[in-house]
């Protein structure tokens, strides 16, 4: 007889199988379609290879490609794929690590040259030659020693194996084909899995992102299981380099970024309407919701800091100052600041929930390495909330929080899925708080009747979240909003209010962000308009001229009263043609473009072009007016 395991799957369902069946087993057990589509398995926190045997008990997940967890054991696998394919074709090439990431992977190396175009090719030639041979992707439990022997001339693995022994951790070694790495696993289960493989781009690294350790050269690689997935991939991105935020940014004059300041945006006065419009509209609905506004410090003391947790879990991403030789800390998150302030006076449970708003400017340490334009920054502004609740409260706030963010993304067209991420290994807090935390969550978005995805073991250290991903024009997935319970870091600061029975309470805190930053969620629309954006966001709305000089003061005169009712105009009365006019504002990608002349002007009417180059004559100022408050 043998040993039984039980499996829990999403659904909540419990089905038992023998100890040692494989993920694929148990893929073909539901269905042919399922085993065959599969990629990889997840058994707890654990994402495992199809073949590899189950040995115990847990909340299990098959993983396609339509799973986060699935493409990156993909991605994975293909990064393994690359660094055997360097080393065949480079012998001596020295591995250093290669994760996947958010989208396709890398892998890093130590070679005495920057790698070619030439070499490039070679490499990915033969890791087309490499995924045809299918390779079986297979682990094995290294003793340190022999995990020595293996890379006694590989320093950076020797590294990791004296960091994670020293650490306790179990050293573990995958193989693909004749070639080993040290990995803790999570791939699929042989390189003929990857359909199609892509070198994208190299760069310059160093060593743990430390800029006193050696450079190495990386390499960056997306993959497939299906080739046509490939095609459609590389279409996607010839569109999105046409719409790079970076070439759009300059070409409209919205910002710019410079090296006295690297990491921070610069925002021209174009793309200073658009942060400020989008600040606007947010503060218009967070005000029909009773949030309150405020504004709290940039540098506070690091004591602080060290009460709120983020010193213990977040320092390698602060900046520290001394002042009269006392440390501060450059503040990365706006919580603790509005903690302080709910703390200021004794609360009555009347004065509850509490909706606490800032559009607060942090700053965050990001290795030169990964800024990347607006996406990646070390200074931004965050559309930062922070609702003081009781308990009783707790679920009618999250699913209210859930009905702005609805709003706000319906407001620029995005639809949206949602995540829900679970206690990570270093959390502050007891799993019986956590779990409350993360059942609130769950109510509201069943309320809310979301579909949603769990990640375990993402959550804040503080607490569990719920993710907002967006899908832009170009069908690209981003992660911008963000709501989390936080039951811990109101027993940290101490924080109460008197109940109904005049008895002190701890509330419970919502953070929640919508935008997520600014810089980055206006990086996201340019590229999702391609520039054009919608008739109220658009810097300039409307361009005015006169089709030759004896009209300017018909010009001016209508540039006022349209200035006057409030639309951003631009008023041309430089010697450029007519037709160069129109083509300059086309290429701005100004909504209206008005032109005046005789006609126009007896008649005290306008000629208007629309972004669609439909044109309208004698059009009275008011009709016009009336059209353009409907946008």
């Amino acid at each position: 007889m043998f040993d039984k395991i039980t499996l829990v799957f999403p659904d909540g369902k419990k089905k038992e199988f023998r100890k040692g069946a494989t993920g694929l087993e148990v893929a073909a057990s539901i269905g042919e379609r399922l085993a065959r589509d599969a990629l990889a398995v997840k058994l707890g926190e654990r994402t495992i290879e199809l073949d590899a045997p189950l040995e115990e008990s847990g909340n299990f997940r098959i993983l396609t490609w339509n799973d986060a967890e699935g493409k990156k054991a993909l991605w994975h696998t293909a990064a393994h794929v690359l660094n055997e394919a360097v080393q065949e074709v480079f012998p001596d090439a020295l591995p250093a690590i290669g994760p996947p990431i958010d989208e396709g992977f890398y892998f890093d190396f130590d070679v005495s040259h920057p790698f070619t175009k030439e070499d490039l090719e070679k490499i990915e030639k033969k890791m087309i030659e490499i995924i045809s041979r299918k390779e079986k992707v297979h682990g094995k439990k290294l003793e340190k020693k022999d995990a020595i022997r293996l890379f006694e001339k590989n320093p950076y693995k020797k590294e990791l194996i004296e960091e994670f022994t020293g650490a306790g951790k179990t050293l573990t070694v995958y193989f693909t084909g004749k070639f080993a790495d040290l990995c803790k696993g999570g791939h699929v289960s042989e390189t003929g899995k990857i359909k199609a493989v892509k070198i994208l781009k190299t760069s310059g690294a160093y060593w743990r992102g430390d800029q006193k350790n050696k450079s190495l050269q990386r390499i960056y690689g997306i993959a497939f299981p299906e080739k046509k997935m490939l095609d459609e991939y590389l279409e996607m991105q010839k569109k999105a380099a046409e719409n790079s935020h970076l070439k759009l940014g300059k070409e409209l004059d919205l910002f710019s970024m410079h090296e006295e300041a690297p990491g921070t945006v610069f925002f021209h006065p174009k793309g200073t309407v658009i942060y400020n419009k989008l600040m606007e509209f947010l503060r218009r609905e967070q005000e029909k919701r009773n949030y309150l506004e405020v504004i709290t410090p940039m540098i506070m003391k690091k004591k602080l800091w060290e009460q709120s947790g983020h010193f213990e879990h977040y320092k390698e991403n602060m900046y520290f100052v001394e002042i009269d030789e006392e440390d501060f800390a450059v503040k990365p998150m706006n919580c603790p600041g509005h903690i302080l302030i709910f703390g200021e006076k004794r609360r009555s449970y009347r004065e509850l929930p509490l909706r606490i708003a800032e559009f607060g400017t942090v700053h965050r340490h990001e290795l030169s390495g990964v800024l990347n334009g607006l996406f990646r920054v070390r200074k931004f502004t965050q559309d930062d909330a922070h609702i003081f609740a009781s308990h009783g409260q707790l679920r009618k706030e999250l699913v209210d929080v859930i009905d702005l963010t609805t709003t706000i993304y319906n407001k620029f067209g995005f639809e949206y899925r949602v995540e829900l991420s679970t206690r990570p290994e270093k959390a502050m807090g007891s799993k019986e708080i956590w779990e409350n935390a993360t059942r609130a969550l769950e109510d509201a978005l069943k309320e809310k009747k979301i579909n949603y995805k769990v990640n375990s073991g993402d959550g804040a250290f503080y607490g569990p979240k719920i993710d907002f991903h967006i899908t832009d024009s170009l069908r690209r997935n981003w992660q911008v909003g963000t709501i989390q319970v936080d039951f811990s870091m109101p027993e940290k600061f101490g924080i109460y209010f008197i109940n109904s029975e005049d008895k002190k309470e701890t509330p419970v805190i919502v953070h929640r962000a919508i935008y997520g930053s600014l810089e980055r969620f206006i990086g996201i629309l340019v590229e999702h308009f391609g520039g054009s954006f919608p008739t109220w966001l658009a810097p300039v709305q409307a361009v005015l001229f006169p089709v030759s000089e004896k009209h300017a003061d018909y010009a001016r005169k209508i540039h006022a009263q349209l200035s006057k009712a409030g639309i951003r105009t631009e008023l041309d009365l430089s010697n450029e043609t007519v037709a160069y006019k129109v083509r300059n504002a086309q290429l701005q990608k100004t909504p209206f473009i008005l032109t005046l002349g005789e006609k126009e002007e007896k008649n005290g009417t306008i000629a208007v072009r629309d972004r669609f180059a439909q044109v309208s004559f004698n059009v009275k100022l008011q009709d016009f007016l009336e059209q353009f408050n409907g946008q």
